[in-house]
């Protein structure tokens, strides 16, 4: 996984006041947990416009004065109601036998011949959450819907991998295309929605009378 550096500055003093000058200065209170003790610093909001506002995941190399880095996963972010401006970013300590949870992006390949038909493509997951070392962890989830059809769907189930663990149950939905009115369906696509629907008309409803 790509990894963005952020240079900052250890907060001698936490308190209140301290908090409201490093903001008015431009500069974003941080924490990094996971290490034997909080290490509190602060860094120009700047720093962060590549880490904060992109789809994409990264890992962070923390760099303080005195030639100190730490690598590191954003784990919170705070922001201003009104002004959208950076409050807090917390962030985890990173280590190479110690497995980490993190938000992944899902990138879909192609294009759908359901779409093409007139279905309606639903991307019911834009991240997944897994937990890997941090070595294992992927830049993206890639997913070619170059062969989902109307009335199809790609699961968590498809994307498992020895080297990390899906924090979603197998058969949740990642993405699926369905059946608009206009759709063209074609002669196989026809014959999986009747036989979807048929399945559907013969499981007994929840709560009927026995």
């Amino acid at each position: 996984m790509k990894s963005i550096t952020i240079k900052g500055s250890e907060r001698e003093s936490v308190g209140k006041k301290a908090t409201k000058a490093l903001r008015n200065a431009g500069k974003v209170p941080c924490v990094i947990y996971g290490g034997e003790k909080p290490l509190h610093f602060s860094a120009e909001e700047l720093s962060f416009k590549d880490l904060v506002y992109t789809p994409n995941a990264h890992t962070v190399v923390v760099e303080l004065e005195g030639s100190k880095k730490y690598n590191a996963v954003m784990q919170d972010i705070q922001f201003h109601p009104v002004t959208d401006s950076i409050l807090h970013v917390d962030f985890y300590q990173l280590f190479k036998d110690k497995e980490v949870t993190m938000d992944i992006p899902v990138r879909l390949l192609g294009n759908s011949p359901g779409v093409r038909n007139g279905g309606r493509l639903l991307f019911r997951k834009r991240k997944l959450a897994i937990k890997a070392l941090p070595d294992n962890l992927p830049d993206f989830f890639d997913i070619d819907i170059s062969k989902l059809k109307i009335g199809g769907n790609i699961a968590v189930s498809t994307l498992l991998k020895d080297e990390f663990t899906i924090l979603h149950p197998e058969n949740t939905v990642v993405v699926q295309v369905k059946a608009a009115r206009n759709a063209v369906l074609t002669e196989e696509e026809d014959e999986e929605t009747e036989e979807g629907a048929e399945a559907t008309a013969e499981a007994p409803a929840e709560g009927g009378n026995e």
